[in-house]
């Protein structure tokens, strides 16, 4: 097992593990079997991360917009999801389920998940998934929540704090709709790499390079 040590480790690392249906077409296989072969590598990033020290993860699961592609990939993409949320649930994890609960398109299993925090074991970490997420609705539940006076307590993923540093696997260089408030001044580290074919080195990579930016948050 590789010791690293890090001077100035990111608190919150968001995760946007593209590639799936790539992977999938290079390998072979149809795009939809690609996504249950992003399962493992999230069990295996949150064990590093664990290690190092890191807070909180958030893991883009899929979007609104996502559910707009074809139905065989639709299911394929909910029970990998799924799949991805139960696998952490045997971890140290305070898991939170953030998305549209209001559509046939959120998965009923992630119910008991949806908008809240649910510990397991230590609760060593707080882990999120967007699952049937849009920016959107993000923003306009503020809109409807008048039991609080800031807006970033309104928005439906209040309960899920800036982000440091944003990972995005497949060498796509956009951020997609994640977390708009979040991310409003994450660092944004690109991993040409697609997804399944995740290696710790990865995690590493982003980390040395995370060392040299300047932080200042607008100052």
């Amino acid at each position: 097992m590789q010791s690293i040590e890090y001077k100035r480790l990111p608190k919150h690392i968001g995760i946007i593990p593209d590639g799936n249906r790539r992977w999938a077409t290079h390998n072979n296989k149809d795009k939809h079997e690609g996504y249950q072969f992003g399962i493992n590598p999230g069990v295996a990033l949150y064990e590093k991360c664990l290690g190092l020290g890191i807070q909180e993860l958030t893991f883009y699961g899929f979007t609104q917009d996502n559910a707009k592609r074809p139905k065989v990939q639709t299911q394929a993409f909910q029970t990998a999801c799924v799949d991805a949320v139960m696998a952490l649930t045997h971890k140290d994890a305070n898991i939170s389920v953030i998305g549209n609960t209001h559509s046939k398109v959120f998965p009923d299993e992630l119910i008991d998940f949806a908008n809240k925090r649910v510990p397991f074991g230590k609760g060593l970490m707080n882990i999120n998934f967007l699952i049937n997420y849009g920016w959107q609705w993000d923003l306009e539940y503020a809109s409807s929540n008048k039991n609080e006076k800031h807006f970033y307590d309104k928005i439906a993923s209040s309960d899920i704090s800036r982000m440091d540093l944003i990972i995005r696997w497949g060498g796509r260089r956009r951020l997609s709709g994640f977390l708009p408030v979040q991310s409003v001044y994450s660092d944004f580290y690109i991993v040409d790499e697609l997804w399944p074919d995740y290696q710790d080195d990865h995690l590493y990579q982003a980390l040395d390079w995370y060392q040299s930016q300047d932080v200042t948050l607008g100052g």
